[in-house]
């Protein structure tokens, strides 16, 4: 049965879709048969997998209401061994929609269960948001990476995360777990990033990946091109950092690697 990870941090610009279309990736690359879910509107993840969100038959949207199967929603992508299932602006209907649905929190939960045994792991990418798509995603979810960047203000608006994580295991989902809190946009020259490495290690010391992922211009490019950093530059840092990311998570739960 795939494990379910949620990629989330309400805050913008953390990295939280490079994270979830490169991690799946580098899955892909490591062997493991993924599912990338885009829970997100804005549909980054989509496009930064090379898929057209205007070409698509439907995706999280029809499946979160029940219109729609996963199974016949799902499309292949470029990365190797890496399936997505597409979002679409459709999906900012999707709160008002399911406010006032019995059982609305299990929502997703109840759509990824048909697809849970077709894949080793599956990446929910969650909006940037608290609201009802996330706590989906978080109820359907096994654990939670939580991406921090090594900048000013890193951990604003983290206790508010955390403490929306600790409702959701006590109300919705009592297995969710940590699968670790990932530090992005590293730049070891600068003081302040090495800061926030001891203070997020210091504070939260043994949920904290020890694979940092390193500021790198060629992250910023690949999206724009609609492919993942492997396919776009594998010889570049970042794709070193999530191929290591992978690999620290295959191990993590006792999974075999290549």
């Amino acid at each position: 049965m795939g494990k379910i990870i949620a990629i989330s941090n309400q805050k913008g610009g953390v990295g939280k879709t490079t994270t979830a279309v490169n991690l799946a990736a580098s899955l892909g690359a490591l062997e493991k048969k993924v599912l990338l879910v885009d829970a997100d509107a804005q549909a980054n993840a989509t496009s930064g997998l090379g898929v057209d969100e205007n070409d698509i038959q439907g995706g999280t949207y029809e499946v979160i209401e029940h219109r729609a199967q996963a199974r016949d929603l799902i499309v292949p992508t470029s990365a190797a061994g890496v399936d997505l299932l597409p979002a679409h602006i459709d999906l900012v209907a999707a709160e008002d929609e399911l406010s006032d649905m019995q059982g609305r929190e299990y929502m997703l939960k109840e759509a990824l269960a048909p697809v849970r045994e077709d894949y080793d792991f599956i990446l929910i990418d969650c909006s940037p948001s608290l609201g009802l798509m996330t706590i989906n995603s978080l109820t359907a979810a096994d654990s939670v990476i939580i991406p921090i960047q090594c900048e000013y203000y890193a951990l604003e608006g983290l206790g508010k995360l955390l403490s929306t994580i600790k409702s959701i295991q006590s109300s919705f989902n009592p297995s969710l777990t940590y699968e670790g809190m990932l530090l992005t946009m590293y730049d070891p020259r600068l003081r302040l990033s090495n800061q926030v490495v001891e203070e997020v290690r210091t504070h939260f010391e043994d949920i904290v990946f020890q694979t940092i992922i390193q500021r790198n211009v060629k992250l910023g490019e690949a999206p724009s091109h609609g492919e993942s950093i492997l396919h776009y530059d594998a010889t570049s840092r970042g794709a070193e950092n999530y191929i290591s990311l992978a690999a620290e998570i295959i191990k993590k739960n006792h999974m075999n690697l290549l």
